[in-house]
């Protein structure tokens, strides 16, 4: 219940998550690639010939399997209950979205110049972006976010990038444009002591 009540939105975002990832369970199975790509998985060849822009931002809601789910979520966890507190909720999840966003637009186009056209999805771009924001954040606040340091989240983003580009099937221009998105957008979004000052309650005479 802490958890919920220090970062919701994180919490919400878990949960939406989640809540796809049964669907598509239920109703054809997540590892089923034609039926992830009916579900809104990315897919370059149909976003340009049929104009569905749209999968750019659907495919951030669904995963490969229960333990990409759940790699993608436990990374989520960490961070959005340490981010959230300090950035605020709306701030968050421009974050997430954007972040997620622009990660999977650089992964389009990264795929249109090679010519490799892959099934993508997943909430890796979107988490990576969580990522970028929360070292902006540690910067700005002197190396440190609750128990979270600088050379921790430094470590963690070196890890999660090499395990991602030493293991085949990842989408790691997702990563690698998800984590500059979200440090850029946590440049514009983020301005400590400014935008979010702590309200305070006259007392009672």
């Amino acid at each position: 219940m802490e958890e919920i009540k220090k970062a919701p939105m994180t919490v919400l975002l878990m949960l939406v998550n989640v809540i796809v990832f049964l669907a598509v369970e239920i109703t054809g199975g997540s590892q089923d690639t034609l039926h992830m790509v009916d579900c809104g998985a990315a897919f370059a060849p149909l976003i340009i010939e049929n104009k569905e822009w749209y999968r750019l931002f659907t495919c951030m809601f669904l995963h490969f399997g229960m333990s990409h789910l759940a790699n993608n979520m436990l990374v989520l966890f960490v961070l959005g209950q340490r981010l959230e507190p300090v950035a605020g909720k709306v701030r968050l999840l421009l974050i997430y979205i954007l972040g997620g966003v622009g990660g999977n637009i650089f992964s389009f186009f990264l795929d249109l110049e090679k010519g490799d056209y892959a099934v993508s999805a997943g909430a890796s771009g979107a988490v990576f972006a969580v990522m970028g924001a929360m070292i902006y954040v540690l910067v700005r606040n002197r190396g440190r976010v609750q128990d979270l340091s600088a050379r921790q989240i430094l470590i963690m983003a070196a890890f999660s990038l090499y395990f991602g580009f030493t293991s085949s099937g990842v989408d790691n221009a997702a990563h690698v444009g998800g984590m500059i998105c979200g440090f850029l957008i946590a440049v514009l979004v983020y301005h400590p002591g400014r935008i979010y000052p702590r309200k305070i309650r006259n007392a009672e005479p």
